[in-house]
């Protein structure tokens, strides 16, 4: 599936509001580098929050212990594209 860019900046300026980033601006997030780990160098807590933040936004909800987790949350375009497959309120 193709990443949609309009939605992928939406979702980046999301994890930088929602976590409250101040040392990255959305732009600079590169989509297909690893959000957890070596990449953005998110945690546990911040996919909770995350998850929180999308099934607010999106009307998707995300669970702690889902086997899809690790794909969904990959990169950036990886959590672009299952939103935009998966999403129920979004007015795009």
């Amino acid at each position: 599936m193709t990443v949609d860019q309009k939605l992928r900046e939406e979702i980046a300026e999301l994890i930088i509001g929602s976590l409250d980033l101040e040392d990255i601006a959305a732009s600079e997030i590169d989509p297909a580098a690893a959000l957890f780990g070596d990449g953005l160098c998110l945690d546990s807590i911040d996919a909770l929050e995350l998850a929180f933040v999308i099934a607010q936004r999106y009307g998707i909800k995300l669970r702690s212990d889902g086997e899809d987790n690790e794909v969904i949350f990959a990169s950036l375009n990886s959590l672009a594209c299952y939103i935009a497959e998966n999403r129920t309120n979004w007015e795009g």
